[in-house]
């Protein structure tokens, strides 16, 4: 039996062969087109190719594209398991041509693929084109396809458009015959819907341009798109007319059936194939960034998981049971898609905090519903008041609600639902702006009311494509701006983070196709993030399709900062002791910061131990982990949540740095383990290098570490040694010895000084202030002033003390004239300190020479001033404070 994966890799091959680079699949949040909830198509990471904006290095492409149609305008969720052929996640196998080959080549290359490779039986294969497409109908002819099995149709079925204005051109779709014992007849006919002829291949000839005015012209550059789903032809191949009757498929229903202790094809197989569909769209869309959330991606993700956990829970699982699939699922399709593998815990913990929650909410849910629904008449609605308390209070979906509801033959007042739910909102509005946020802060609450939140998709990438949603000039919603404008916008998603949890916010550009805005913040405010910007070329105007591209640098530098934050965090819980804990950081692109709680200053050697561990966890260079699990889950795991964040229902954790045998963590071994919403580096070496700049205080029982990392910690550490250098040569001393010299001559210095402060005082003594020299007698002290000259301030205390010891009893002022400056002291023996102080004459002296206040102990205070030529007036002023005392 050909397996799935034997298709895909035939059909790549195939075109490998025939001049095409194998381009990895992109992602199914798409980057590079705002209108698109999912990515559902192969095109969809072409579309730049398609109208020449984007050039690649290659001109022909083959693809096996991942793709979720399970929201908006592709929606096939309801139809997923009671249908042979529909399905939330597939695979579409593509090849596609930029301006390279046409027609005459894309038809051959389809046909021999179909027909030689996958050695389907020409006779079973029917052609349609578009009626007026006689280029298209002559090449089929010319393969070898009978007239009467080139079918052509006038509709828009064969005749593809990217939207409204664009790109646009014909198509020619191959059917498979799966013979007459099926009902249905050929497309085009009244019974084109039956069963019968299944489209297998759909080539798009990308050929025209439509304009606003319905007029087309040919394109410069035409081009071809072309899509096989691999679930499809794959049933084909493998001799069934029913997509989950393959061996993949096959293997998931099985693991299903065993996680479930149930019958896998008997009447309950629907279930085990909703379950198969939805686990490969949950696990793709987690692997992918999208997390279960109430807005957005994340509701139509929580909306498939929930969809297929009833139909586990209508199995008889009493336990959850979806993450146990995952491994199946890796087995199955992580050899052509990695990134399911390196996601592989991170979905399990998504789908398991999921799940459980789901349960203990049906559980819940259905009880009060019940509860609700004993108190009233057979058959009646209930009122929409009701719903909303099972949702707003208890978190009972409202389309859970109507399921049960269902079941049991009632409806739900959905007006009286809605009305509810505004009410609500008002109230929230209410609260938000009396809650001492800024003034207009409810212009963010109502942008989101109105057009929904920001989807953030800066986890995996710095470029994106969004549409303008709100230009805010001031506190005014405004339609538009132009050059010189300074506005705040607002786009439907973004790869830019805005500010939070220490985290600075991105700058970069927002690219429409009239103008360019310099993004200079951006910043969070009610699910809103806001593009702080000034308008540099033409203008902006709100629903435009807007280009965003992050600063990489900085984003770099900021992420190696962040992650080195988390790395520093869990060195100094080493070092210091558990007690650390985050109590505030900075992680911006130029430095860190980290406040953490810790009494004492850190000594030479704790910092010397810290800043080592945390560049021997760079130098492992191993991987950068982020899971989503519950609060609770997390921490008790041990991870540490950071200082000042606000964590919903799920958050993301984030693991980094590996332990021989600690026993800590979740893989037993993880050095760091962290709550945290922000972005980081891949791989822990891509932080570069780890420097401590300073440890200081932050406030009381708070210290604070600064740091630096990658480039800007080499710089740092080589001016370091520009400035060693610089030291060693100018001691006339090698580099290693120049600490030792410097100390040496430092206690050189100090000894010099000592001397020279000797010499000081052995002159000053010598000039006049001898204690043979008669004192004054004031009230009955001792009392003796002298004006020196040659000494410092610092001198005086050391003169005084040995005039004291000279005068045995009595009070000594010495005022110096210190480099322009005056300089004062007193000094008071200790028998008269009780009836004079010190400190009192020195306060009454610095105001006689130009200065104020002074003061210290009543034997001993010092003071200063502008000059000394008020000595005279200063001493009287002394001789005063003595008189009165």
């Amino acid at each position: 039996m050909t397996s799935l994966s034997d298709i895909r890799s035939t059909f790549l091959n195939y075109f490998e062969r025939n001049g095409h680079t194998i381009v990895p699949s992109s992602p199914l949040v798409p980057r590079n087109d705002p209108t698109l909830m999912f990515t559902n198509s192969g095109m969809v990471q072409f579309k730049n190719c398609f109208t020449g904006v984007e050039k690649r290095d290659y001109q022909r492409a083959t693809t096996s594209q991942k793709c979720v149609r399970a929201g908006g305008k592709h929606n096939d969720l309801d139809n997923v398991g009671y249908t042979a052929r529909h399905h939330t996640f597939f695979e579409m196998l593509g090849n596609f041509s930029f301006g390279d080959y046409f027609k005459n080549e894309a038809i051959p290359f389809a046909w021999e693929l179909i027909t030689k490779d996958f050695d389907i039986d020409p006779k079973r294969l029917l052609t349609t084109v578009y009626h007026t497409d006689d280029e298209a109908f002559e090449i089929w002819k010319k393969v070898g396809v009978p007239e009467d099995r080139i079918i052509r149709i006038a509709t828009s079925d064969n005749f593809w458009q990217m939207g409204p204005t664009g790109p646009c051109g014909p198509c020619t779709e191959i059917f498979y015959d799966h013979g007459d014992h099926i009902w249905g007849g050929p497309p085009g006919s009244p019974e084109e819907d039956g069963d019968r002829f299944i489209e297998i291949w759909n080539v798009v000839f990308m050929q025209n341009e439509q304009f606003e005015d319905g007029s087309m012209k040919a394109l410069d550059m035409q081009s071809i798109d072309t899509g096989m789903g691999l679930e499809r032809i794959g049933a084909l191949l493998q001799g069934s007319h029913d997509n989950y009757d393959t061996d993949l498929f096959k293997a998931l229903i099985e693991a299903s059936a065993h996680a479930s202790n149930s019958d896998p094809y008997g009447d309950q197989n629907v279930h085990h194939r909703v379950i198969a569909d939805h686990l490969r769209s949950t696990s793709f869309l987690i692997a992918d960034g999208v997390m279960p959330s109430n807005d957005g991606r994340g509701y139509v993700l929580r909306r498939i998981m929930r969809r297929a956990m009833r139909h586990a829970h209508l199995l008889g699982a009493k336990d959850p049971m979806m993450h146990r699939l995952v491994p199946e699922l890796v087995k199955q399709m992580g050899g052509a898609y990695p990134e399911l593998g390196q996601a592989q815990s991170m979905i399990q913990e998504t789908l398991l905090a999921e799940e459980t929650r789901f349960k203990q909410t049906l559980d819940r849910g259905l009880k009060l519903l019940d509860d609700e629904l004993s108190g009233m008449d057979e058959g009646a609605e209930l009122p929409g008041a009701t719903a909303f308390k099972l949702y707003d209070t208890y978190g009972f979906p409202l389309d859970l609600t109507q399921d049960a509801l269902r079941e049991k033959g009632r409806t739900v007042d959905t007006d009286g639902f809605d009305a509810a739910m505004e009410e609500q909102k008002a109230k929230a509005r209410a609260a938000w702006a009396g809650s001492g946020e800024a003034a207009d802060a409810t212009v963010w609450f109502e942008l989101a009311d109105k057009n929904g939140v920001t989807e953030f998709l800066g986890y995996d990438t710095e470029t994106a494509e969004g549409q303008i949603t709100a230009i805010v000039n001031g506190s005014d919603v405004v339609g538009d701006a132009k050059t010189g404008d300074t506005v705040q916008i607002v786009v439907n998603q973004t790869p830019f983070y805005g500010e939070s949890g220490g985290q600075v916010g991105d700058t970069g550009t927002i690219t429409t196709e009239t103008g360019v805005a310099r993004v200079t913040d951006t910043k969070k405010s009610a699910g809103i993030f806001i593009h702080f910007a000034e308008i540099t070329e033409g203008s902006i105007t709100r629903g435009q399709p807007a280009k965003l591209v992050v600063e990489h640098q900085r984003r770099s530098d900021i992420r190696a900062n962040h992650s080195a934050t988390h790395l520093l965090h869990e060195a100094l819980r080493d070092a210091l002791g558990d007690h650390v804990a985050q109590r505030g950081s900075l992680n911006a692109p130029d430095r860190l910061r980290f406040d953490f709680s810790h009494g004492k200053a850190l000594s030479e050697e704790e910092l010397t131990q810290v800043e080592a561990d945390v560049n021997k966890m760079i130098r492992q260079n191993t991987r950068v982990e982020t899971r989503i699990m519950t609060p609770d889950d997390a921490r008790a795991l041990g991870a540490q949540a950071l200082f000042g964040e606000k964590y919903g229902d799920e958050v993301r954790v984030v693991s980094m740095g590996q332990l021989d045998g600690s026993g800590k963590g979740v893989d037993g071994n993880v050095y760091s383990l962290e709550l945290c919403g922000g972005t980081h580096v891949r791989q822990t070496g891509d932080i570069g290098a780890f420097v401590v700049l300073a440890d200081s205080a932050s406030s009381a029982g708070v210290r604070r570490v600064e740091a630096l990392t990658g480039q800007a910690a080499i710089d740092y550490l080589k001016e370091q040694e520009t400035r060693l250098n610089a030291v060693a040569a100018a001691l006339k001393a090698p580099a290693a010895e120049a600490a030792d010299r410097v100390k040496s001559l430092l206690d050189d210095r100090k000894k010099l000084e000592n001397e020279v402060a000797q010499l000081r005082r052995e002159l000053a003594m010598s000039g006049g202030a001898k204690a043979e020299e008669p004192a004054k007698e004031i009230n009955g002290v001792s009392f003796k002033a002298q004006v020196l000259s040659g000494v410092t301030g610092k001198d005086l205390p050391g003169i005084i003390d040995e005039m004291k010891a000279q005068m045995g009893s009595g009070v000594v002022l010495l005022i110096a004239d210190a480099g322009g400056k005056a300089a004062v002291a007193c000094g008071v023996t200790s028998d008269l300190t009780g009836k004079v102080s010190a400190a009192d004459i020195i306060r009454a002296v610095t105001p006689e020479l130009g200065g104020k206040g002074g003061g210290g102990r009543p034997d001993m205070a010092q003071g200063g001033g502008a000059s000394v030529e008020n000595a005279d007036a200063a001493i009287s002023a002394a001789e005063a404070v003595i008189e009165g005392a």
